[in-house]
């Protein structure tokens, strides 16, 4: 609890004397709080200057032969490097052109084509194949509640006899 002390000068001005100085306090608390806000913040830049050195040497780094994926989410083989312009292979034979920059990361090399495809046991079996026939023809009528709204034969028609 602060006492405060009223006087009254020759002048009439009123005159408060307090037991502690209560401005003060306040600076040195405005001070700290200032300097964690800089010091955070001079933190947060030598991260983000860090990140960035090691984006450019990568990105300075990259080599024919090597599996990217681009800042949009492309995947492809880097075939040629000329300055700041890369050749991405996506699929055999289709190559696009992009900055450097635009190389988001080295990915590691996608399974090779020419590797047969390996069967598990219930492919084997085909329990768990779906066919899908490519038209309407082959699908039964067991979902049409009832038949005054089922094509004819034809298929052309409500067949409502």
């Amino acid at each position: 609890m602060q006492h405060v002390i009223h006087a009254v000068n020759f002048d009439g001005a009123n005159v408060e004397a307090a037991g502690s100085s209560s401005s003060g306090g306040s600076n040195y608390t405005f001070l700290i709080i200032l300097l964690v806000l800089l010091v955070g913040l001079f933190f947060l830049s030598r991260r983000t200057q860090r990140k960035q050195k090691d984006a450019q040497s990568f990105r300075s780094n990259l080599t024919p032969g090597q599996d990217v994926m681009t800042a949009s989410g492309m995947l492809g083989r880097i075939v040629d490097v000329d300055g700041d312009e890369i050749t991405l292979e996506s699929t055999p034979g289709v190559r696009s052109r992009w900055v450097r920059a635009a190389i988001a990361k080295v990915v590691e090399p996608t399974a090779s084509t020419d590797a047969p495809a390996v069967t598990t046991s219930s492919d084997a079996q085909g329990d768990d194949v779906l066919e899908v026939p490519d038209d309407l023809s082959g699908l039964d009528g067991g979902s049409f509640k009832d038949d005054t709204h089922r094509p004819d034969e034809s298929g052309k028609g409500d067949g409502a006899k």
